[in-house]
């Protein structure tokens, strides 16, 4: 009897090898499937965060552009021509990237109350193109952009990307008259556009979005206070009576 119960518990303890194996098979399925559903959901979260993440610096990048042109100063600069509005923009020849420098008011709520010199520089490097930001403090009125070096680099938008700055005066007849740089004239512009293109698909990113200059007379006018002023140009040293040629109008953009 004893011997009977030994060999019934003997028969019923541990798996056969046909249970082990069917028993891993299912196990390595179970497996499998989960790797490939932790796959397709890692891809499809990290493919929702980079999106989040483009269209976060996108409008992080138009805030900073709309600060920066809303801030542009009515003040001269120095040139060989005698004297300039204080706004520059070249575009692209060669291996010279496109530049728009400029003099924006400081903000105290970054421990910048003096103006300062802002550089917008379109650079691209292996395809990838990026919209760089620097800046350097503004002298005064009698200084030259070649004696200033902007510093402090920051990357606004990045991407293979088609990116163009365009610049707007009013007309007398109140058109907008667009034009592909800004160079040695006695004004600011009234708007700035950034077009900015997908490369792969040509998506215009921004549309007719333009960026407004608030500024349109020199900062004596509002301690005088004359009306005159408003459509004044810029009041120029005598020795810079000589008129700086204006830059040729391209056009409305597309």
């Amino acid at each position: 009897m004893t011997r009977r119960r030994k060999r019934a518990r003997g028969s019923h303890a541990g798996f056969s090898l046909i249970e082990v194996l069917a028993a891993l098979a299912i196990a390595s399925a179970i497996i499998i499937a989960s790797a490939g559903l932790i796959r397709n959901v890692a891809s499809f979260f990290d493919r929702g965060t980079r999106g989040a993440s483009e269209a976060e610096r996108l409008m992080l990048a138009v805030a900073r552009l709309s600060g920066d042109f809303g801030a542009a100063r009515f003040v001269a600069r120095r040139t060989d021509d005698g004297a300039a509005i204080a706004f520059a923009a070249e575009a692209a020849s060669g291996e010279k990237p496109a530049r728009v420098l400029f003099v924006a008011a400081g903000a105290i709520a970054t421990r910048s109350p003096d103006d300062e010199l802002v550089s917008l520089t379109i650079e691209e490097d292996g395809g990838i193109r990026r919209l760089v930001r620097r800046r350097a403090p503004w002298p005064g009125p009698g200084a030259r952009f070649e004696d200033v070096t902007p510093q402090d680099p920051v990357v606004l938008l990045a991407g293979k990307l088609d990116m163009s700055f365009v610049f707007a005066r009013v007309s007398a007849d109140g058109a907008l008259a667009w034009y592909a740089s800004w160079a040695g004239e006695r004004v600011l512009p009234r708007y700035v556009r950034l077009i900015l293109r997908d490369r792969a698909s040509g998506a215009d990113l921004l549309g007719e979005a333009a960026f407004m200059v608030r500024a349109n007379a020199p900062p004596a006018c509002a301690r005088d206070a004359v009306p005159a002023c408003l459509s004044a140009a810029l009041v120029l040293p005598v020795e810079a009576a000589q008129p700086v040629g204006a830059a040729q109008p391209q056009g409305r953009p597309p």
